[in-house]
């Protein structure tokens, strides 16, 4: 029995299938790769703001140690190990990368020398721009990761209403 012949239109009609079906997987893969970028610096939101408040919180343990004078740290190293103490006093762990950087290049903060806080070195737009916690308010509508900054404590940094200077 002999195979039906496929003519030369169906062929082109074929064709014309398969490059749509190519297009249609291309256009799939960029929307796909978009939604995996967003995520991903989502994800990076999320540690920065998390370790800012490691920070945060590691400062304030710091500033207020028992039987030691309220004073902030002059290094980073300080709040791993604090030589104010004959032993080991951590605040933190160890000190951790920018996760949108992806490097330890943290600008410090700094009143009369010593460390209140710490940013972001990133110029990238944040996507969070708003519904933040009460304590991180002074995050909201930034136009940069570097102006996320996350001192202890949390409103060093914020006007009060009416006398137009930062405290």
């Amino acid at each position: 029995m002999a195979r039906p012949s496929i003519s030369s239109e169906q062929r082109g009609f074929a064709y014309l299938w398969t490059l749509m079906l190519i297009a249609f997987m291309g256009v799939g893969l960029t929307i796909a790769a978009d939604l995996y970028a967003t995520a991903t610096r989502r994800d990076k939101e999320r540690e920065l703001i998390f370790i800012g408040h490691e920070f945060r919180v590691a400062l304030e343990r710091y500033y207020t140690a028992p039987g030691q004078p309220n004073q902030y740290p002059l290094t980073l190293e300080e709040l791993l190990k604090d030589p104010r103490f004959p032993g080991a006093r951590r605040y933190l762990r160890r000190l951790y990368n920018d996760p949108v950087t992806g490097k330890p290049d943290w600008v410090l903060v700094r009143q009369q020398g010593r460390i209140v806080g710490l940013r972001s070195l990133s110029t990238q737009r944040p996507i969070k721009q708003g519904n933040f916690d009460d304590d991180d308010v002074g995050l909201a509508n930034k136009t940069r990761y570097a102006d996320w900054v996350f001192t202890y404590p949390y409103d060093l940094f914020t006007p009060v209403p009416g006398d137009g200077v930062k405290h």
